[in-house]
């Protein structure tokens, strides 16, 4: 019979031989086998001509033109790409949120990418204040094609690009250097020649040199200069280069030094829009943007949840709310992220990362004991220094552990913050009952009430919600006074004289009922004299209690915490009679130190 997947293992070759000359002695880590030297470095692959970097030194004081192109270089990602519905809610959602120019399409790759454009110029759902963007390859034809799709479109980019690098010229295009720039200037020349057959249409370009990280950075500068000065480029009408980082090959500073160099050397700077289209081979996108801005880029193209080829494109999400916790109006609207993942979703038929940055459906909530505690606690210091301001907590100041942002801010909840499971803490359990169901555990009996739920979720492996604990909260404290082998049968309780009461009740003990009386200074401890004289010894060490809501009828809870027959364990009452859930607290303890022995 074949072993079940779980129990098997793959083969892997250990890493072995003598430590590297020079390791330190807390490093004992060896070569690994894998031919690492069948590659090569950015360095050793394309120039770096940058010296004298600035960038490192700016600060990120405002957003960006962010430019989403899910619907073309996210949809051409999808095994399944976006029929025209899909597209659409897509397009909507994006208009909603504020984005200002929007890639729609490669109308010449399919025909769904074609009848989209058509449906975005004849249905009048494109924004006064909304460009949009198609893409095509540098191909007489297939300009003809997206130059179609544009008809009746009042404002529209049309994005020209080509692969510049050298391998891809010398494996993909089989041109040389100078073949590839004069194919690049004969179709910038004809798609000008095109777009002036329409002077009544506002139609603007954009190029990208793809690959462009891999590009030798002359030959770059020298194909945009040319273009730019070959579209007639001018401040009021400035055309866009677009510097891919098609795959991902070096540490986000090299994209900078790139972006920046290029920056510096641009012919007609105010002219020129200069944008950046990172990739995410290296798990870096985010970075690459965000250095390439500080380097001189002025415009970002991305996909929403960072959707695309191999790993993804640079993740607008992630930017844009970056921004925000630093303080930076991210100029589009994520005040609801859970609609803007829901439609995300539905439309690329991708799952987003539950721990994706600010939009995962658990990117705010916090598992462990430690981090619930100083989030529960800085919660309410937030909501005491709001009040202390005089603002709504929704308008102070934020400073709270573990959240650089007020999860309210993108219409997420405080209940999804703490979630209980095996590794959560008593700080977040205490914060859940309180929030949820108005208990306040005194501190001494939290450890306590933890180590019960630590034993429910060690065994079931599951997480707890809110009416989980209370339940269990409930049957470990509260129901005892009820269930256990000591119950009052009846009992009242009155003040004799000073500093004394009376406690006279009916106790049932394993069944069997007998009258029994009790004084004492107050009424739990006439009551722990009444049990003495049934012969159970309690001594009532630590006492607390509260109502749980405001008004009249509204429940109370008590808590005890009692040595009982030598044993110290809590109880808890809940009635809405503060005396009757006092006794019942200290009932419950008796007869959970009973549950024990039995």
């Amino acid at each position: 019979m074949e072993s079940p997947r779980s129990t098997t293992f793959p083969t892997v070759r250990t890493p072995s031989g003598a430590v590297p000359t020079g390791a330190p002695p807390w490093n004992p880590q060896r070569p690994s086998a894998m031919p690492h030297d069948r590659y090569r470095s950015a360095h050793e692959r394309v120039a770096l001509p940058l010296q004298d970097r600035s960038w490192p030194s700016r600060r990120l004081l405002e957003a960006p033109l962010w430019v989403p192109v899910d619907l073309r270089d996210g949809n051409q990602a999808l095994a399944e790409p976006m029929d025209i519905a899909r597209k659409r809610r897509m397009f909507d959602l994006l208009c909603a949120m504020g984005f200002k120019e929007i890639e729609v399409g490669y109308p010449s790759a399919s025909q769904t990418d074609f009848d989209f454009v058509r449906h975005l110029a004849e249905s009048g759902a494109v924004p006064e204040d909304v460009t949009i963007s198609v893409f095509t390859a540098a191909r007489q034809d297939l300009i003809d094609r997206t130059i179609a799709s544009v008809e009746g479109l009042p404002r529209t980019l049309v994005h020209l690009y080509t692969a510049t690098a050298p391998t891809w010229r010398d494996v993909v295009l089989g041109r040389t250097r100078d073949e590839v720039h004069a194919l690049i200037r004969e179709a910038a020349s004809y798609l000008m020649r095109r777009a002036e057959e329409r002077p009544r249409a506002d139609i603007r370009f954009e190029f990208s040199p793809e690959v462009f990280n891999l590009t030798e950075p002359d030959f770059v500068l020298e194909v945009c200069n040319g273009i730019t000065e070959l579209w007639e480029a001018s401040p009021d009408r400035p055309v866009v280069h677009n510097l891919p980082a098609t795959v991902e090959i070096a540490t986000p500073n090299v994209y900078a030094d790139q972006i920046e160099y290029m920056h510096r050397h641009l012919a007609r700077r105010e002219s020129v829009i200069l944008s950046v289209h990172p990739h995410n081979d290296r798990g870096t996108g985010v970075a690459c943007a965000e250095l390439a801005v500080l380097a001189g880029a002025q415009r970002v193209e991305g996909c929403l949840f960072g959707n695309g080829e191999r790993t993804g494109n640079v993740d607008l999400v992630t930017l844009a709310l970056n921004l925000y916790a630093q303080g930076v109006n991210p100029m589009v609207d994520f005040s609801d992220i859970d609609a803007v993942r829901d439609v995300v979703e539905h439309c690329t038929r991708l799952p987003v990362h539950p721990r994706h940055p600010y939009g995962g459906e658990l990117v705010h909530t916090a598992f462990s004991g430690t981090h619930q505690d100083a989030i529960s606690k800085g919660m309410a210091h937030h909501v005491r220094q709001a009040r202390e301001l005089g603002v709504p907590a929704e308008k102070a100041p934020w400073a709270v552990p573990y959240l650089p942002i007020d999860p309210g801010d993108i219409g997420r909840t405080y209940e999804e913050v703490i979630r209980i499971n095996s590794q959560s803490g008593k700080g977040g359990i205490a914060h859940l009952l309180q929030a949820h169901h108005g208990l306040d555990l005194p501190k001494t009996m939290r450890p306590d009430f933890s180590h019960a739920v630590q034993q429910v979720t060690d065994a079931s492996g599951l997480e707890l919600s809110h009416k989980d604990l209370w339940e269990l909260f409930h049957r470990t404290y509260i129901a005892p006074a009820q269930e256990g082998p000591v119950t009052l049968a009846s009992w009242e309780t009155g003040q004799t004289g000073p500093a004394e009461h009376e406690f006279r009740c009916t106790l049932s003990v394993d069944g069997t009922e007998r009258e029994h009386r009790g004084t004492g200074n107050g009424p739990l401890s006439a009551l722990a004299d009444a049990l003495a004289a049934a012969g159970i010894t309690v001594d009532i060490l630590t006492y607390a209690e509260h109502a749980t809501a405001v008004g009249p009828g509204s429940p109370a809870v008590a808590y005890a915490e009692c040595r009982v027959e030598g044993a110290t364990v809590w109880g808890a009452g809940w009635d809405t009679s503060l005396l009757a859930a006092s006794v019942n607290a200290v009932m419950a303890a008796v007869n959970r130190v009973g549950r024990a022995r039995a």
